[in-house]
């Protein structure tokens, strides 16, 4: 059957060649409806409770996307005329940015005094270049002072203050506009660090973490898929050292990922910095099979001198082999769809595709084109085929210890799986040559926190926000929070209320607490509210009918335990000291992502074990044995165990990004094991070897492909490891680390075990 199908294709290969032109080109088109999507919600599907919780608190209150410009005087004092005028003027330009709702600084901050009667609400700050010294102190005494200011604004020693901008996006199109508002901001920025050296501007915010997002997407494309090309071809050239093999390769790899991207394209995938990486997988995935049939056609033919009887007898042995790792793989990937995070799912059906296409492409054009292009093998056996045979021949003498020897090393390691914790933290994704991660460290260190926790407190009535018990409550609430270690800021609507209260009694200090009466609180509530210029409301921190309240909590950066923690603490102490009306969960993206993890680990479970059975019910079929089925087994499980269990002792802390990878690299590991199965069962039916022999000829006739496609599936995942976004780079590291595994377990581990279990059926 194959040696007619393999007859057709050299036969007609010049239109196999046009034809699958035509197909490429046709799937390819679709690039042009490729979108790359800005938005880190991207990381949660719609049914996602998290994702709901803050849906919903954004639609109560004010969105607070926003973008936070922190200013850094070279002086390290913030209270100077000349400082606070830079702050000024930076204030005014703020309110520019597109789409955005509301500026917040120190010099635009409401204060509020008494004036006899009255209540005056003021910026706090006007025309700075005028002060003298007493209003400086004066700014400076209001400023550090005032809850809602301090660790949000203004830093504890004034040596730093921000600039925030609450932006809200019409979400027509996120591609141009949160590029549109980053334009600015930066653009604003640099501006006023231009005209004013003395200070120094760092950037961060939601806007700036979703761009982050895009950046490190665009570093990938423009380095790691350059670099992989290289290594790839540098590989494949050193060890087929054929041209014509490498150039046929290479077209092969080409169209397999321009197929896969132009297919996602038709079906509405939207690329983001997971699917970023799908032309380096798809690259790796695309050159084994290539390579398992040059490098038999390549042996084949300097045996026999004829040409197309060795591409024929390479497609014969190669056909079954190829087609189970593609279907292996390909399962493997779409076990992917099993992930709460969209992206995985994205990128696990873009490489499957791509997967099936290089499998399509190596069994159609690959040929095609060894069949016209001029071949010159190698005259002698190559120094890898030697070493294969050498290493064939050392496993089958010491057989019993290596068996033995390798299931000590897989048990040693698979006890250090425990020591890996489920961890991580967002704004680490990025490493420090992306912006955005080095300003929000500063800023985290040197002002406010990026991750943040936010609730909205309710009453169970219209007006209730005014009842004095429940206002006590939220700043019981609130005080508690402010205890809590990694507690940068709370912002409270009571701190509001109480200043209230105290410039309604001439600014006495000791009149800064709770209103005793409702009615009073209310009425103090409305005329704060009358005096408050458009822009600085409370929509932001009040509810519509006044029944329920924000409050903030922003953190140091946490780890994902660290976080949960938190709130779980946070939430045992609503449900012991506060009525039923103000239970409810907290609400963030820092909280969102602190959960993804969990739940991508239960999901993947799930998605694991079904491509599990799947691909074993497979091998079983393929391999018409029971037997040969249940050994395939234990090299395609072990190197994941393995990988997991050294990272346990090396890194320990396994996130979002890790959660997918056994599923990921199942299908991957698999095609090692299938291939030396294949070739051993051929020693054992076609040429009757004893299982040593058979072991002999899978290494002598697979060894070398197995080693080079190893490698550039090593070497594929380790450049995607250099990428800039942590998810890609530690998913690549272990991904590498299980591929390594599972080479070294099909060459010491399987080949031992299908001899043992042979000598025990004789």
């Amino acid at each position: 059957m194959v040696e007619r199908y393999t007859a057709v294709l050299i036969r007609w290969r010049w239109l196999v060649i046009l034809l699958t032109l035509v197909w490429v080109l046709a799937a390819a088109s679709g690039v042009r409806f490729l979108s790359f999507t800005n938005d880190y919600r991207i990381f949660f599907s719609e049914e996602n409770p998290q994702l709901q919780a803050f849906d919903n608190l954004q639609n109560t209150y004010n969105k607070n996307d926003n973008a936070l410009l922190v200013i850094t005087p070279a002086s390290g004092n913030v209270f100077s005329p000349e400082i606070l005028d830079i702050v000024e003027q930076i204030t005014e330009a703020a309110w520019q940015t597109p789409y955005s709702l509301r500026v917040d600084s120190v010099t635009n901050f409401q204060h509020t005094y008494a004036d006899a009667d009255d209540l005056v609400v003021e910026n706090l700050v006007e025309d700075a270049l005028s002060f003298g010294s007493e209003q400086i102190a004066r700014v400076k005494a209001v400023a550090l002072a005032e809850p809602s200011l301090l660790n949000r604004i203004i830093s504890p020693s004034g040596h730093v203050t921000g600039v925030n901008i609450t932006i809200h996006l019409p979400e027509i199109n996120l591609q141009t506009e949160t590029p549109e508002v980053i334009s600015f901001v930066r653009g604003l920025a640099s501006e006023y660090e231009a005209k004013y050296p003395q200070i120094k501007i760092h950037l961060t915010g939601i806007l700036f973490m979703n761009n982050a997002f895009t950046e490190a997407s665009q570093s990938d494309f423009a380095t790691l898929v350059p670099i992989m090309f290289l290594v790839i071809l540098v590989l494949v050239g050193l060890s087929v050292r054929v041209i014509s093999g490498t150039i046929a390769t290479l077209l092969v790899i080409i169209f397999a990922i321009i197929s896969a991207m132009g297919l996602a394209g038709w079906v509405g995938i939207k690329l983001s910095p997971p699917t970023a990486s799908t032309p380096t997988m798809v690259m790796t995935m695309a050159v084994a099979h290539c390579v398992h049939i040059l490098i038999n056609f390549l042996q084949n033919y300097r045996l026999s001198q004829n040409k197309f009887q060795a591409l024929t007898e390479s497609m014969r042995i190669n056909m079954q082999p190829v087609f189970i790792t593609s279907m292996t793989t390909a399962i493997g990937f779409l076990s992917m769809n099993f992930s709460d995070a969209p992206p995985f799912r994205d990128l696990g059906n873009m490489v499957a595709m791509g997967v099936v296409t290089g499998y399509l492409l190596s069994i159609t054009l690959f040929p095609a084109l060894i069949a016209i292009l001029p071949v010159k093998p190698p005259r002698h056996d190559s120094r890898g085929l030697l070493f294969m045979q050498t290493l064939g021949d050392f496993v089958v003498r010491q057989r019993a210890r290596i068996m033995w020897g390798m299931l000590a090393v897989v048990v040693g390691l698979i006890m250090f799986i425990p020591a890996n914790e489920l961890n991580d933290e967002f704004v680490n994704y990025f490493d420090e040559t992306i912006e955005f991660r080095t300003d929000t460290d500063y800023i985290t260190d040197n002002l406010t926190g990026m991750y943040q926790i936010s609730y909205s407190l309710g009453t169970g009535e219209s007006g209730g926000i005014s009842e004095p018990i429940y206002l006590e409550n939220l700043e019981r609430f609130a005080e508690w929070y402010r205890q809590q270690p990694g507690v940068l800021h709370v912002g409270v609507f009571t701190d509001v209320m109480k200043r209230v209260n105290r410039n309604m009694h001439g600014d006495k200090p000791v009149w800064y607490r709770i209103p005793d009466l409702r009615e009073l609180a209310a009425q103090y509530l409305l005329l704060y509210e009358m005096s408050l210029p458009y822009g600085l409301d409370l929509n932001n921190q009040i509810n519509l009918d006044k029944s329920a309240t924000r409050m903030d909590v922003s953190l140091e950066s946490l780890s994902t335990n660290q976080l949960l923690a938190l709130e779980d603490r946070a939430q045992a102490w609503l449900h012991k000291n506060a009525q039923s009306s103000m239970h409810g969960s907290g609400a963030s993206p820092a909280i969102m992502f602190a959960h993804i993890g969990y739940r991508n680990v239960r999901s993947m479970l799930l998605g694991t074990v079904i491509a599990l059975v799947l691909i074993s019910l497979i091998l079983v079929f393929a391999l018409r044995s029971l037997k040969m089925g249940a050994i395939s087994l234990v090299p395609n499980l072990v190197p994941a165990a393995m990988a997991f269990g050294l990272w346990g002792m090396f890194v320990g802390q396994v996130g979002l990004a890790l959660s997918v990878v056994v599923g990921m690299t199942l299908g991957i590991v698999v095609d090692d094991t299938v291939h030396f199965m294949s070739k051993y069962q051929r020693g054992r039916r076609e040429q009757g070897l004893s299982s040593q022999d058979a072991v002999r000829y899978a290494f002598s006739t697979v060894g070398m492909a197995l080693w080079v496609t190893s490698l550039a599936l090593i070497a594929g995942f380790l450049v995607l490891s250099l990428s800039a976004f942590e998810l890609n780079s530690s998913m690549a590291q272990l991904t590498a680390t299980t591929i390594m595994l599972a080479l070294v377990a099909d060459f010491l581990l399987l080949p031992t075990l299908l001899m043992k279990f042979d000598e025990m059926n004789q």
